[in-house]
């Protein structure tokens, strides 16, 4: 039994549901051409050897906490983060990012907020904000509540592509730290807040940027994963091939604060299928080097 409910579904999200809409799609998605659907990127032909990869997301609820502690900005941050990873999950570069602003009534200083936050995060990532879109739309969003989603695309060479492929029995999974919650799974946070308050620094970082990682990685790494929805154990299953599966050692690191309060009123089951519990970004490679952070291996 889940301490006091606490669980995804009971919160009012499905991840069964999103998993079926995906599988529902994916004939009528990849009729157009499309490649990788259901991957981190998305990808399509720009000539005989490169391909553009997107990717685009929201950050959900996030905003309903972030917006009354004063920490819009960091939302705006971790939408560009979060979908300049998902496009560098591939081995792309990215280059441009185009955001999307809906509420009931748009208030001024909250947009400059978010896209100020995201500014920030491309430019240290080297990626053009290039335009995006607000709306107001009162007969579809609540009053005093806001959406923000973003559109990121990059391009790969064919021969530097990273895609599972060559993984193989024996392999290894190294973690990297998140900065905490990041921007997933709020619907269940803002339950659990409802019962205990957290005012701790992790509960609203922003998403880690993995540029860097993944840069340094490329030629090696076999597979990246993002850590997002569905927690470390979901988003490694899909890039591990049929007839693999990874064994995560789930002691092997120091989780942040943040996961301690959740787990007093969460189980560690639904805790493992919903938040990355302090890993953001996970690499599969043949065999580790000193210093790197060994979480499971491919069985």
């Amino acid at each position: 039994m889940a301490k006091e409910g606490r669980t995804y579904d009971a919160a009012g999200v499905s991840l069964a549901t999103a998993e079926a809409v995906v599988e529902r799609l994916r004939a009528a998605v990849e009729s157009t051409g499309a490649e990788s659907f259901g991957a981190f990127a998305a990808l399509h032909p720009l000539d005989d050897h490169r391909l553009l990869a997107a990717s685009t997301d929201s950050i959900g609820t996030k905003p309903m906490v972030a917006r009354r502690r004063g920490l819009l900005r960091n939302c705006g941050a971790d939408m560009a983060a979060h979908c300049i990873n998902d496009v560098m999950t591939c081995g792309a570069e990215p280059l441009i990012l185009l955001d999307y602003v809906a509420a009931s009534h748009v208030e001024l200083e909250e947009v400059a907020e978010l896209v100020e936050g995201a500014a920030e995060v491309c430019r240290a990532a080297g990626v053009a904000l290039i335009g995006g879109e607000t709306a107001e739309m009162p007969d579809v969003y609540r009053d005093d509540e806001l959406d923000f989603a973003a559109t990121c695309v990059g391009i790969v060479d064919r021969k530097a592509l990273v895609d599972g492929s060559a993984i193989e029995t024996g392999d290894v999974v190294i973690g990297f730290p998140s900065a905490g919650v990041h921007a997933n799974g709020f619907t269940l946070v803002r339950r659990v807040l409802e019962t205990e308050d957290y005012d701790g620094d992790d509960l609203l970082a922003p998403t880690r940027l993995y540029l860097d990682v993944a840069r340094r990685l490329r030629g090696r790494a076999l597979a990246f994963a993002h850590v997002t929805g569905g927690g470390i154990a979901g988003n490694l299953a899909r890039v591990v091939p049929g007839g693999l599966r990874v064994e995560i050692d789930w002691d092997l690191w120091k989780r942040p604060p943040v996961f301690a309060w959740l787990a007093r009123h969460v189980d560690e089951e639904e805790m493992r299928r919903v938040f990355n519990l302090g890993i953001g970004w996970c690499a599969v490679v043949r065999e580790a080097e000193p210093g790197e952070l060994v979480i499971g291996r491919i069985v």
